[in-house]
């Protein structure tokens, strides 16, 4: 992204946008047309307030308590215990990009003019973000049904001077020191305001558009690694073709198997054994563009599902200032988010398995095939393990991949004394697509150096131009293996240039 800047205007958000303001890249700000509908919601919701009727969380309780009317003295206090109150998460700190994606999210939302909070609210956020103090914000609490409810009153616990946060330098305050940090005062909620910051789906949205975006990553550089792997274990080229794919009328699937061909083109590799008697290659060969195809399909769908929620408004009750109407309803389940996030690990998963079957067959040297590759990749096997242990970690992280993708949301639970009778389990949706991605990026990395070295064990042979270079990313930071030693520290960093981006 070039731009520097993100004006909050009241239009929705593009996942590019989400993701930086999660890494700091860009700067926020508030601009007229959102302070003018900001303060327009403000003055009805004041209105309203004055007037005693009965309004959700604005004169009466929250959740099961919504029948009991707040005396106007009251108010403000009632504003100040929801946040206090529902600040109750526990576990480790959220990462930073998440807490980050979720204060952009969370602004951009309010910046709509349909929450009723004031203008200084807005501009708390944007001034931590800009500044890059980020609230400490606890993983667990949130059920994903009247929102993050937890974390977000974790996160708006800095914004009235308490709770805890991190500065740009690292250095852990607290929420009175952040605001100092800024030049702000603690802000003093008025009517709807503490509600408006603890109502709404954004962390699960901030979560998706980070995994999302790790997912894109992850695709392309598992399709690098089923490449090499294929060409190092003198596979056919057959499968990929063409005609084949048109047959089956998927596109991704047709993209893959293009991009297959594209990767091999010119490879020595593939030329050395156009003659050979094997019929048919193991699946993990054969079947990739279908494989890898499908799971194309999967993060298209999931992109379509999360993308709405970067312009959406989802607190409770909401205002419309032309007509002088607060509705109560319910924006901020998560379902739309946690169906897709569910899948989304589902999808990860299953690519991290069949990462690790290629990884066995490059491992496994002793099937009688007279083309096969030394055993575990070692050109003196028996005397060294070679990358022996390195497929025995595959296969654990793939065990626990697969615990950890049993759907989140399928785990329903009432709260509230019954009134929130279905939640949607979405942010725990989120934090395992969140750890799945990162099992899966290091099983990729393990198929990516094991490829790379069988590459070593094929010269003079070469493979194409255009998988010796990704060839040449593997080994800037994994040299080629011909001794035994550690190589933990090797797999971590080409899982990192894995999330990064580097292999594309």
């Amino acid at each position: 992204m070039n731009q520097s800047r993100i004006v909050l205007d009241g239009g929705p958000l593009t996942r590019g946008d989400v993701v930086a303001i999660a890494t700091a890249t860009v700067e926020l700000e508030l601009g007229a047309t959102a302070r003018t509908r900001i303060a327009a919601a403000a003055e009805l919701i004041s209105r309203v307030a004055a007037a005693g009727e009965p309004v959700y969380g604005v004169t009466t309780g929250f959740g099961s308590l919504e029948s009991v009317r707040i005396p106007d003295d009251r108010l403000s206090e009632l504003q100040l215990n929801i946040v206090r109150s529902h600040a109750v998460g526990v576990g480790d700190p959220l990462p930073r990009e998440v807490v980050r994606g979720m204060m952009g999210l969370l602004a951009a939302s309010l910046s709509r003019g349909h929450s009723g909070v004031r203008v200084e609210i807005v501009e708390v956020l944007i001034a931590l973000l800009n500044a890059g103090v980020t609230p400490v914000v606890p993983s667990r609490g949130s059920v994903g049904a009247s929102g993050d409810l937890a974390p977000l009153a974790h996160l708006a616990l800095v914004v009235i001077g308490e709770g805890e946060a991190i500065t740009a330098t690292g250095e852990r305050v607290d929420g009175a020191a952040a605001l100092r940090l800024v030049g702000v005062d603690p802000i003093a909620l008025g009517p709807k305001e503490g509600l408006a910051l603890l109502n709404g789906t954004h962390l699960m949205a901030a979560i998706g558009a980070l995994a999302l975006t790790e997912a894109d990553h992850l695709y392309a550089a598992a399709q690098i690694a089923a490449a090499m792997s294929v060409d190092a274990l003198l596979g056919s080229s057959v499968p990929f073709d063409p005609r084949l794919h048109a047959l089956r009328n998927r596109a991704e699937q047709q993209a893959v198997a293009a991009r297959l061909l594209e990767l091999m083109d010119g490879s020595e590799m593939r030329d050395s054994h156009r003659d050979c008697e094997r019929v048919q290659d193991a699946y993990t060969l054969r079947c990739i563009p279908q494989v890898l195809g499908a799971f194309g399909e999967a993060l298209a769908y999931v992109d379509r599902a999360i993308e709405p929620e970067f312009g959406a408004v989802t607190d409770n009750p909401l205002l419309f200032v032309e007509d002088g109407d607060v509705l109560s309803g319910g924006n901020f389940h998560g379902q739309p988010l946690s169906l897709p996030l569910d899948v989304l690990t589902i999808a990860v998963q299953e690519l991290a398995a069949f990462s690790e079957r290629r990884i066995f067959r490059l491992m496994d040297g002793r099937s009688g095939d007279p083309h096969s590759l030394p055993p575990f990749l070692i050109a003196d096997p028996g005397t060294k393990s070679g990358l022996m242990i390195a497929q025995y970690m595959a296969a654990s992280l793939v065990a626990e991949g697969a615990v950890l993708s049993h759907p989140a949301g399928v785990g329903s639970l009432p709260t509230s004394a019954g009134q929130e009778d279905f939640n949607s389990m979405g942010a725990t949706a989120g934090l395992q697509a969140l750890q799945v991605l990162a099992l899966a990026r290091r099983v990729v990395a393990v198929e990516l150096i094991a490829a790379a070295q069988g590459f070593d064990l094929r010269r003079p042979l070469r493979s194409g131009p255009l998988l010796e270079e990704q060839y040449g990313r593997v080994r800037e930071l994994s040299p080629p293996l011909v001794e035994d030693r550690s190589q933990a520290a090797e797999f971590e960093a080409v899982a990192e240039a894995i999330r990064q981006g580097r292999f594309r």
